[in-house]
C-alpha cells in the first residue's frame, strides 16, 4: 500500500516546483521531502522525477501517480472534515488570506471574535491579492481567503472552491475640502474629474486596473496602494482619489467624500476549499468574518462611509 505522506510530498512538489518550497508548505526540511519521494520510487519502482534546471520536473510516471494522489488526498481531507464536523470541535490550526483593507477593516474583528468563541482554534493570518489567495486555497496553504471583485470586473473563481459573499464596498470620490466638486449634495460621476492630478494605486493592482477602465487613458500622478496613503495625499490638495468605504473608518480633516454615479463597488467574499467546508473551524471563521461585516456596516457614520451588506450564507456557491 502506498505511504500516505509519500504522496503528499509528491503532490506538494508536483504543486509547488521545488523540493524547499514543498517542504515550506509541508512544514518538513527539504531533507525530508527528498527522502520521502526517494523512498516512494523505490516503493513504486519507478523514476517519477527528474531535475529541470533549479526546479524538479514530474516524469511521465509521476504525473500519473500525483494525479491519483490528488483525488487521494481530497478524500482524505473530506475524511477529516465530515470526522471534525461528527465532533463538532472548533480547534487546531487555520490560515487565513485577505486583501489589505479586509485585513485592516475586517480581520481584527473576526479575529477578536474567534479568540472569544474558539479559544482552542489557532488563526494565522496573511495579507495577501486575489491570484495568491486562490492559489493558495488551492495548494491547501490557505484555509480561507478573503477576496475582492469589482462588479465590473467579475473574478473567475478555481473549481473546487467555494465562496459566500460578505457584501458590496461602495466607493466614494474624495476631493480637498474647497475643490469645486467638493460642493453639491447629489451624486458625481468619475468623469468630471478626468482632468484632475489623481492619486491611485501602483499597475499591476485590481483597484489600478478598475480605475483605467473607468477613465481610459488616465495616468494617475502618484501611485499608492494604501488607501489611508491616498487619502493623505488628498487632505494635502496634492490631487483625488477613488476610496472604497471599507478601506476608512473616518475621513481625515481636510477631504470630502462625494458618492459616485452609477455607483461603484466591489464584492467582497469568503473563499474556501469546497472539500473542507464541512470543517467547523471554516464554518466559525465563515460566521465570524460575516459578524465583522455586520459590525463594520452598523458603526459607520453617515452615507460617505456606509456599506452594504448580506448575510453570506444566501449567497454560498461551489465552483
Amino acid at each position: 500500500m502506498l505511504d500516505l505522506p509519500r504522496l503528499q510530498a509528491l503532490h506538494a512538489v508536483q504543486t509547488f516546483g521545488t523540493v524547499t518550497a514543498a517542504a515550506a508548505a509541508l512544514h518538513l526540511t527539504p531533507s525530508a521531502v527528498s527522502q520521502h519521494i526517494a523512498k516512494l520510487e523505490r516503493e513504486t519502482k519507478a523514476t517519477l522525477v527528474e531535475k529541470d534546471g533549479r526546479r524538479l520536473r514530474l516524469t511521465e510516471a509521476g504525473r500519473v501517480l500525483a494525479e491519483h494522489a490528488s483525488r487521494v488526498l481530497a478524500a482524505v481531507e473530506e475524511a477529516e472534515a465530515a470526522l471534525a464536523a461528527h465532533q463538532d470541535t472548533v480547534s487546531g490550526r487555520l490560515s487565513i488570506a485577505s486583501f489589505p483593507t479586509a485585513c485592516r477593516g475586517l480581520l481584527p474583528h473576526a479575529l477578536r471574535r474567534l479568540a472569544a468563541d474558539h479559544p482552542s482554534l489557532e488563526p494565522t493570518l496573511f495579507e495577501s491579492d486575489r491570484q495568491s489567495s486562490f492559489d493558495g486555497v488551492l495548494r491547501g496553504v490557505i484555509d480561507v481567503a478573503v477576496v475582492d471583485e469589482w462588479l465590473d470586473m467579475p473574478a473567475t473563481y478555481p473549481p473546487g472552491v467555494a465562496s459566500a459573499e460578505l457584501g458590496l464596498d461602495v466607493g466614494d470620490l474624495i476631493v480637498p475640502v474647497g475643490h469645486p466638486l467638493a460642493f453639491g449634495t447629489g451624486p458625481v460621476t468619475l468623469d468630471e474629474a478626468r482632468d484632475e492630478r489623481w492619486i491611485g494605486a501602483g499597475p499591476g493592482t485590481v483597484c489600478h486596473e478598475w480605475l483605467l477602465r473607468m477613465l481610459p487613458g488616465l495616468r494617475p500622478s502618484i501611485l499608492v496602494n494604501e488607501f489611508e496613503t491616498q487619502l493623505t495625499f488628498v487632505a494635502e490638495g496634492l490631487g483625488v482619489a477613488f476610496v472604497p468605504r471599507l478601506a476608512r473608518t473616518t475621513l481625515p480633516a481636510g477631504v470630502v467624500a462625494r458618492p459616485v454615479t452609477p455607483e461603484a463597488a466591489r464584492r467582497v467574499s469568503v473563499a474556501w476549499r469546497a472539500a473542507a467546508g464541512i470543517r467547523p473551524a471554516i464554518g466559525a471563521t465563515v460566521a465570524a468574518l460575516q459578524d465583522a461585516w455586520r459590525h463594520r456596516a452598523a458603526s459607520t457614520g453617515p452615507f460617505a462611509d456606509r456599506l452594504d451588506w448580506v448575510t453570506g450564507h444566501d449567497v454560498v456557491h461551489v465552483v
